[in-house]
């Protein structure tokens, strides 16, 4: 598919998802079009599974009579069959492009009312999976698209018409799954999950890491690795980071992730479906990570994470006797859990492992138990590898400036501490700062090279940073102030009494005129 197939592909799902915006807000509609999206998907994968075991017998899915005993043979092998497979199954008749031509159908005597059955088909799709290995994954995944609610419409018949039109207008898209390598569908998802956090304000981060971000911490984290037995993020969101990793090299062996909304948390395991992640391959799960952790003890091989700034936490004193924050000595302040989050992440990080994490400047240089925590992983297990400064205004919903801080648990360079000053490097683009593709390169070849450049890069020596009292603050190490351009005051001097003399001959020029014409000087 060509860059242009792409992008209009990409501009038809998010017009017919632009059909539910004046009735609802953007977070609202996201569940609508993303969830009728995904039902698509899962039908079309059914279909053209369901179909290469019937070509044997010369027939087509779609044509099986499932009332007959004959289509009730059929259907059970191939049932057996797909929950083994795609961990899932849909009757022929519960196919999207049925129940879409059922919604929009003329026919005389047809009722073309498919609210209640849409609904139902989209419980069995999750029933389907009870006491199977899928289960899990499947489990309540159609919660947030609600059939009933008013904001679709005041009366039956008008939430009808409404779903029946996105349905019709879903059904003409070619999804190109046939095209395995382009992962068409996939982009194309994440497209749409963009455009809706580029208008949810601060509900954004909820969700949703700018893909830029993603793709640095990507390619950090896959620094000298083709292949990756596990990626992890603790606060997973959309999943989109994880599903950024596994783009960097040639495979993922398993996903791993943790998100707190459940919104959202439906919403990773769509995202990884649809993106042909199978479902035994990815293990997403639903609790507050730092409170209830669902990966208790597993090593992941790639960690990347965007938790919320500054959250708060408990802190409780009970943590203290846990695992994960034990050996420091003291407790992220419950205000912010923002070293919480780093500590939860290192506990959980291979010994040939690499993180990234997202976090806000002031975990760089602020002091208590922040301080405290900064020197244990630097002076006694010296796992910061990195500090990488992002300029100010790319998350949506805030603008302050964030940092990407690298920690490994093994060194390569453990005499130094590599700090990138990227803050100035990025492009405008409407409200929001934008990272170019150029400005990537550079960063991961600066990460990678461990290369220093004026004004841009440096290595710090350990002893620079305990001299400095463990601030990181990263002015302290990377110059760069520009002097401004000496003036020459007697060279300015001459240049205004010049001026001075032109101004006299100027006024005497006009004075002539004014004489001229008998009228007044203006001065």
């Amino acid at each position: 598919m060509s860059e242009d197939q792409k992008k209009q592909l990409e501009q038809q799902l998010w017009n017919i998802a632009n059909t539910l915006r004046g009735k609802m807000n953007a977070d609202e509609f996201r569940d609508y079009i993303l969830g009728f999206v995904f039902y698509k998907y899962l039908s079309e994968k059914m279909y053209r599974y369901a179909d290469s075991i019937l070509k044997q017998d010369g027939i087509r899915y779609q044509d099986i009579k499932e009332i007959t005993d004959k289509g009730k043979q059929y259907i059970e092998a191939i049932k057996e069959e797909s929950l083994a497979t795609l961990g899932y199954f849909l009757r022929p008749s519960e196919l999207f492009s049925e129940v879409a031509k059922r919604g929009n159908s003329d026919k005389e005597g047809e009722n073309n009312f498919i609210l209640q059955d849409l609904a139902k088909i989209l419980v069995s799709i999750e029933q389907s999976t009870m006491g199977t290995a899928s289960e899990d994954d499947f489990d309540n995944l159609f919660e947030d698209l609600d059939l009933t609610s008013t904001k679709l419409g005041r009366t039956e018949s008008a939430k009808n018409e409404l779903i029946a039109k996105v349905l019709s207008h879903l059904d003409k898209i070619d999804f190109q799954l046939e095209n395995a390598e382009a992962d068409v569908l996939g982009d194309a998802y994440e497209y749409l999950i963009g455009q809706f956090a580029s208008g949810a304000g601060k509900k954004a981060g909820e969700f949703y890491t700018p893909q830029e971000v993603s793709k640095v911490l990507a390619k950090l984290v896959t620094t000298g690795k083709s292949k990756l037995r596990s990626v992890y993020d603790p606060t997973c969101g959309s999943g989109s980071l994880l599903l950024r990793v596994a783009k960097e090299v040639q495979e993922v062996s398993n996903f791993y992730g943790q998100e707190l909304n459940r919104t959202t948390y439906n919403l990773a395991r769509m995202n990884m479906i649809l993106h042909d992640v199978h479902y035994r391959k990815f293990n997403i799960r639903q609790e507050d990570t730092l409170e209830h952790p669902q990966h208790i003890d597993m090593k992941f091989e790639a960690i990347v994470a965007n938790p919320p700034f500054s959250a708060q936490w408990s802190a409780s004193p009970l943590f203290m006797s846990d695992d994960r924050f034990s050996q420091y000595g003291k407790l992220a302040p419950s205000s912010k859990a923002d070293f919480a989050f780093l500590q939860h992440m290192i506990y959980h990080l291979a010994d040939n492992g690499i993180m990234g994490i997202v976090l806000p400047h002031g975990v760089l240089f602020r002091g208590g138990a922040e301080q405290h925590i900064r020197k244990y992983l630097i002076e006694d297990r010296n796992y910061l590898d990195a500090v990488i400064g992002l300029p100010a205004n790319i998350f949506y919903g805030t603008s302050i400036p964030t940092c990407i801080l690298v920690l490994k648990k093994c060194r390569e360079n453990p005499e130094d501490v590599l700090f990138i000053d990227a803050s100035q490097h990025y492009e405008k683009v409407k409200t929001q700062n934008k990272l170019r593709d150029e400005d990537i390169d550079k960063i991961i070849d600066a990460y990678r090279n461990r290369s220093e450049e004026t004004k841009y890069s440096k290595r710090v020596k350990m002893q620079e940073i305990a001299t400095n009292d463990y601030n990181l603050n990263i002015p302290r190490y990377v110059d760069t102030f520009e002097a401004e351009d000496s003036i020459d005051i007697n060279l300015l001097a001459s240049e205004l009494v010049e001026l001075e003399s032109n101004i006299k001959e100027t006024d005497r020029v006009i004075a002539g005129f004014c004489k001229e014409l008998g009228i007044k000087t203006p001065f």
